[in-house]
């Protein structure tokens, strides 16, 4: 079953590490995207702010499209949807290019028009730091490791900014991505866009109550809205009682919840791979035919489609451009 993940933070690792998307020792490179049969990964460039800038983002999004170069019998960037099936039409997997922190733009929009003509399609609002733009729903140097994970802000949201950049992401054609960021946030996303927009990497916070997943109310908003969520793979963001392994079945519990919820057409794949640590029983972008084995036992093939990558493709035909 081919696959679309909306969430990884593979590039910024090679980056990091001068590594190659090739062969490597991560979650992904392109043997284990070959035996998972991904059709579309989303590779994000995440920006710790705090220590890097601007600047560690483009270098960045220069080694995503150096390594591209160097696969391209095997990987192409996208940037409309028809990319994308024009790719898979000749038999090779796509890249889209996503950032994780909004605040590289640097306050000036019309750098957020740089980022689109640089090829991004997606970008993150927010990491877990206040930023310009909006809030997340914790700040590791403010909350303490107790509650770190629990604490939901409901007060603080958008920024002024935050209103006019989700704005003009949509007049742009880029898919607006709430994951990380605070529910007063979500909302003010809700009320100030009108296209579907995602949660890349985020579960169910009804099955495991974390702040960084969504609790159900967003979720059938989210639905409503035409919009889809990503399962993430983190254990801590899966299991309630986090002992740092992800198994299949904690994966299967959280999407049957996202789809008795907010139906089938809201729930995809958004891994965090090379961006979480935990020990995962599909072990890596290999193992996704394991999940969709896993899924069988509840879902019909036409809802493990929409699952594994149908849903994605249809809010990035409605949204980009």
């Amino acid at each position: 079953m081919k696959y679309v993940d909306m969430h990884c933070d593979t590039i910024t690792n090679l980056y990091r590490e001068n590594g190659a998307l090739r062969k490597n020792d991560l979650h992904i490179d392109i043997e284990k995207m070959e035996i998972g049969e991904c059709l579309l990964q989303n590779f994000a460039v995440f920006t710790y702010l705090p220590k890097q800038d601007s600047a560690f983002t483009w270098a960045a999004i220069d080694y995503y499209y150096r390594q591209l170069e160097a696969n391209k019998d095997k990987i192409r960037a996208v940037y409309t949807y028809d990319d994308i099936l024009k790719n898979e039409e000749e038999g090779l997997m796509s890249g889209l290019l996503t950032l994780e922190e909004g605040a590289v733009i640097d306050g000036d929009l019309k750098n957020l028009e740089r980022y689109y003509d640089a090829g991004v399609r997606m970008i993150a609002l927010t990491w877990n730091f206040e930023n310009g733009i909006g809030y997340p729903n914790f700040t590791p140097s403010k909350d303490s490791n107790e509650d770190i994970l629990r604490k939901i802000d409901k007060e603080h949201g958008l920024t002024d900014f935050g209103i006019e950049y989700v704005r003009k992401m949509e007049e742009l054609g880029m898919i607006v991505d709430v994951s990380h960021l605070s529910d007063k946030g979500f909302y003010d996303v809700l009320k100030y866009t009108t296209k579907p927009f995602v949660a890349s990497h985020s579960n169910a916070r009804a099955v495991c109550s974390v702040a960084r997943n969504l609790d159900d109310e967003m979720i059938k908003l989210l639905a409503q809205r035409g919009g889809v969520m990503g399962l993430n793979y983190c254990s801590a963001f899966i299991e309630e009682n986090d002992e740092g392994y992800t198994p299949i079945e904690g994966m299967v519990k959280h999407i049957r919840h996202i789809a008795d919820v907010g139906g089938i057409d809201c729930i995809g794949l958004g891994s965090d791979f090379d961006g979480i640590e935990s020990r995962l029983e599909i072990k890596d972008a290999s193992g996704l035919p394991k999940l969709y084995e896993a899924l069988k036992e509840y879902f019909s093939e036409e809802e493990i489609e929409k699952i594994f990558y149908k849903n994605v493709l249809r809010v990035y035909k409605e949204v980009l451009k």
